[in-house]
């Protein structure tokens, strides 16, 4: 019955491109049909139960069955198989792959809504699942100079990933208009690069927080060789506590922090930020969104990657920072940008196979990997977008056109 469906659900899913299964007991069945641009991939069901297992839930079925050695490749890898998958269902086209039955649905539904409360030690614990899982694997993943856990920006074709990463730096920095003196507040500052190279660039002042113990240790280290730990300092703080103190800042960037804020934390979150801006100050807000509606998130990804995330809609952030009188100065969606950045971590992965297995183990390195090319799917055929979102409280705060921008990114560029 399993093999039935199983047949179905992949003969409905891939016409083009080919997919070739072979079942535990040899049988070997082969959907879609050649295709340019399309891969060809061959898998090899080690038991009887992988069949039974994706079809009940398409995502966490079939990484399970990955990341346990029973669903094998014997030709093409994982970033083919998602590629093929999603590109033959597209979001622009209406396409849908794997979306669950109804009862699953629902399930999957009523876990997300309560793991999103994420209250303060929630966030704590959810943060360190996934960053403070050892910073020798960001070490190989990432830009060595900036160590940028977010989406580069790419301007021309042929730039590494350092120099896209330097290119996003910039073009956030032009965005946020900056004035000698300054300070500056780096809501989720990861390990140092953006506050870093904001003193390097800039006289001001840039103060980052971040949850992840492992983070914190690393920033400071980096800044201090940079030579800038004089104006860069770190802090292990919740935003929300931060804006209990009464500080105000000129200055505030988030940067691929607000998918871990929770549904229900979005008010919170902007109240917070607008109690923390300057009167007169600037807010640029850099993270991955949902195009189109508000949604959930999948299982695998509750589980394995970030407990407690959710990719916001524009409609949803911008909602929320309303009610706050925050006006949204300027949006930007960069659409395809990080499925170029995730396909190079997923390819420094790959080089760094042994390193990182050796680091945790092969099970890790197959979860791992699920994660960057399900991602890179979803960035280059799913709903999946970065929304880079300048803020401000008064109309008069930033000049009437964009021509600043461009300029200050192509000075900081030259």
């Amino acid at each position: 019955m399993s093999k039935a469906l199983m047949n179905r659900f992949l003969g409905a899913a891939v016409k083009r491109g080919v997919l070739g299964v072979t079942f535990a007991d040899g049988e070997t069945v082969r959907f879609g049909a050649p295709a340019p641009g399309f891969p060809e991939v061959a898998l090899r069901f080690a038991d009887a139960r992988v069949p039974r297992d994706i079809v009940f839930d398409p995502r966490l079925g079939a990484a399970e069955c990955f990341m346990d050695g029973r669903l094998l490749f014997e030709q093409g890898e994982i970033m083919d198989l998602a590629d093929l998958l999603r590109a033959n269902a597209p979001w622009d086209k209406g396409g849908e792959f794997g979306k669950p039955g109804f009862f699953k649905e629902l399930k999957n539904t009523l876990a997300f809504t309560a793991e999103q409360v994420n209250n303060r030690i929630g966030s704590r614990r959810n943060v360190a699942h996934h960053y403070d899982i050892g910073n020798d694997l960001y070490k190989l993943m990432l830009d060595g100079e900036h160590m940028q856990y977010s989406c580069a920006y790419w301007p021309r074709e042929g730039m590494t990933l350092g120099e896209a990463q330097e290119a996003k730096l910039a073009h956030i920095a032009a965005k946020l208009a900056l004035a000698p003196g300054q300070r500056v507040l780096d809501i989720g500052c990861g390990w140092g690069g953006m506050a870093i190279y904001l003193a390097r660039h800039f006289d001001v002042r840039v103060h980052g927080i971040t949850l992840s113990q492992e983070q914190l240790a690393l920033a400071a280290e980096r800044a201090a060789q940079a030579g800038v730990a004089d104006r860069v300092s770190f802090e292990l703080v919740d935003y929300r506590d931060l804006a209990q103190r009464g500080e105000r800042f000129e200055r505030i960037v988030s940067v691929g922090m607000f998918e871990h804020v929770g549904r229900p934390q979005f008010e919170t979150f902007f109240r917070a930020c607008a109690n923390l801006l300057a009167d007169d100050g600037v807010m640029l807000l850099h993270t991955i969104g949902r195009m189109g509606t508000p949604g959930t998130t999948d299982a695998f990804t509750r589980k394995y990657i970030f407990p407690g995330g959710y990719i916001p809609a524009l409609s949803e952030t911008l909602a929320a920072s309303e009610k706050y009188r925050l006006i949204a100065a300027d949006v930007e969606t960069l659409r395809l940008h990080y499925a170029l950045t995730l396909r190079e971590w997923y390819r420094r992965c790959m080089e760094h196979r042994a390193a990182i297995t050796a680091l945790y183990d092969e099970r890790f390195f197959r979860m791992w990997t699920f994660y960057l090319a399900g991602a890179t799917a979803a960035f280059e055929h799913g709903g999946m977008c970065n929304y880079q979102i300048q803020f401000t409280r008064q109309r008069r705060a930033l000049p009437i056109t964009r021509g600043y921008m461009a300029e200050a990114e192509a000075k900081l560029l030259a």
